[in-house]
């Protein structure tokens, strides 16, 4: 073989491995979430991890999966305008966060509207999710992935007393995600809605800037609340779930084995995340836990009953008032799917 033969052989090889590492660039998944990756820890931390394992064997390797957790790209809004301008493939969004980009999210803040957690599960995965999905791809042009569970049903806790009644909610300075619905949920109740960015909340709570604040019983757990508040209410309002979406510009940068790999990783990923909100909710690091430092009641049948008769319909004006006659449709669609999912 001639020293020019060797040479164009090399040069040839070179470029095929730099068109080929070109082509895998292309191929990397850069997937946002605001917890840690701790499967064991959070349902975000478990999705983003059986995601990364299932793509990547999935597909051979030809998809690479980089988890940023902790907020690491920074918070859910100025993520999803990465995500649209194709810096970032990938995230697993809160509710919160995500109205910046599809403010209609609000609709799903029907306070005490599912019966169980497990409700949510069939709502989310069936007609109404389709229904929804398609919505936010319209509005958004991004590609939704499927609705994670962020820890299941609401609580409220608080440093004052405890609240069984709405009564018990007047004057109470609580913390909310600055969503509107969520904001009324509080003050219908009797509350004073405070919006606190998630990383000030700790603080918030321990120096009284706020008396309280609600979220799902695993995010209090691993949030560590109980050091700074006595009350522990498992009022069960609310259910907001993630949002997992993905950028149109990568999306269509798959080829159709790599998009149904991403697409069954996700909904196994969706599942897990699921599993380890409730194992956490039931073990020794969840409500267990929580109870042995703080102060838990359970809210009656009746006691529900008073919460719901003065929340729903302040929170279903709000819908109506912002979302107009789309919102009230989709708000319709909603209820519709759980009460089918409640028989």
């Amino acid at each position: 073989m001639t020293r020019f033969k060797t040479s164009l052989i090399a040069a040839v090889a070179a470029a095929s491995l730099a068109l080929a590492g070109t082509a895998y660039a292309e191929k990397v998944m850069r997937l946002h979430h605001l917890n840690n990756d701790d499967p064991f820890d959070n349902g975000s931390g478990a999705m983003a991890t059986v995601f990364k394992n299932l793509v990547e064997s999935g597909t051979n390797g030809s998809v690479t999966v980089q988890t940023y957790p902790n907020g690491q790209l920074g918070d859910d809004a100025g993520v999803l305008s990465q995500l649209r301008a194709g810096v970032v493939q990938s995230g697993i969004h809160s509710v919160g966060g995500f109205a910046s980009a599809y403010p209609m999210i609000g609709v799903l803040d029907v306070p005490f509207a599912f019966p169980d957690v497990s409700t949510t599960y069939e709502v989310f995965d069936g007609p109404f999710g389709d229904k929804l999905a398609a919505d936010i791809e319209d509005k958004t042009g991004l590609k939704v992935l499927g609705f994670g569970d962020s820890g299941g049903l609401f609580a409220i806790t608080n440093s004052r007393r405890q609240v069984r009644t709405p009564e018990d909610m007047q004057g109470l300075q609580i913390r909310t995600m600055g969503l509107d619905t969520h904001q009324e949920v509080i003050r219908a109740l009797g509350g004073q809605p405070t919006a606190i960015a998630w990383s000030e909340v700790y603080t918030a709570l321990q120096t009284g800037v706020a008396d309280g604040q609600m979220n799902p019983i695993p995010i209090i757990s691993f949030a560590r609340f109980d050091e700074v508040q006595q009350y522990l209410s498992l009022t069960n309002h609310l259910f907001a779930p993630y949002v997992w979406v993905v950028s149109d510009r990568f999306w269509d940068s798959l080829d159709e084995t790599e998009q149904k790999v991403v697409e069954s990783a996700a909904r196994s990923a969706i599942v897990a995340g699921r599993g380890i909100s409730r194992i956490i909710e039931a073990s020794d690091r969840g409500l267990p836990h929580l109870a042995a430092n703080m102060e838990v009641h359970s809210l009656t049948p009746d006691e529900m009953d008073a919460f719901r008769e003065a929340a729903q319909p302040a929170v279903m004006e709000i819908i109506s008032e912002k979302y107009g006659a789309e919102g009230e449709e989709m708000l319709a669609a909603f209820l519709e799917a759980i009460d089918n999912a409640s028989q």
